[in-house]
């Protein structure tokens, strides 16, 4: 038979190499393309998870891991009257920290932690909840981390009112995420400007 002989060991050879080559390109292609992904959707979380691990690869198996983990969970909406419950609870307890900041911090806790159950996230511990919380909504799980730690100094008694206001801040803007896919009417969500700005009292 003329032409090429396809059982020529060095055509066979050539032919591997080649075949390996493209392999491995487009396996570099698809992990660029994968880190890209992760990197937008978490942002500094991503990087945050890069530093905590010590490695890309290891950091990028944790994060698709989570959204994996979260895919799976059952998270809903939250019938209106429900939205509307929480919303008016919020409110309430800015209204509070203004003559009384002492106590606030960790009602909050405990209505961002009702809420997350509301809508499905497991109730593990903090880490774990983060984690989820990091999926859909990770432009505020930094806020989460920030109040969680506020939180903690303040069960020591290191907290002042500045502090606790940040904390109550930091927990807000988690409790606004969460809400807005509970059918909240917008004239009826928490206003941004509305935690404690006039000046409150120092408790002893």
């Amino acid at each position: 038979m003329n032409g090429l002989h396809v059982q020529d060991p060095g055509l066979i050879v050539g032919i591997v190499v080649i075949i390996a080559i493209v392999a491995v390109a487009a396996w570099l292609f698809h992990r660029k393309q994968e880190s890209r992904r992760l990197e937008q959707r978490f942002g500094p979380e991503y990087e945050r998870a890069v530093s905590s691990l010590g490695s890309q690869e290891k950091a990028e198996a944790e994060l698709a891991a989570r959204e994996q983990r979260v895919r799976k969970l059952a998270i809903v909406r939250l019938p209106p009257a429900e939205a509307q419950r929480f919303a008016a609870a919020w409110m309430e307890l800015q209204r509070r920290f203004v003559d009384s900041p002492k106590g606030v911090l960790a009602e909050a806790d405990l209505l961002v932690r009702e809420l997350m159950s509301k809508r499905g996230y497991p109730m593990a511990d903090f880490e774990h909840r983060a984690a989820d919380i990091s999926v859909d909504h990770a432009d505020v799980v930094g806020n989460y981390r920030a109040a969680q730690a506020i939180a903690a100094r303040d069960q020591r008694g290191e907290a002042d009112t500045e502090q606790l206001r940040q904390g109550v801040v930091h927990y807000r803007a988690l409790f606004e995420k969460l809400l807005d896919d509970g059918s909240v009417k917008s004239a009826d969500r928490v206003p941004a400007d509305r935690v404690a700005t006039k000046k409150v009292r120092m408790q002893s």
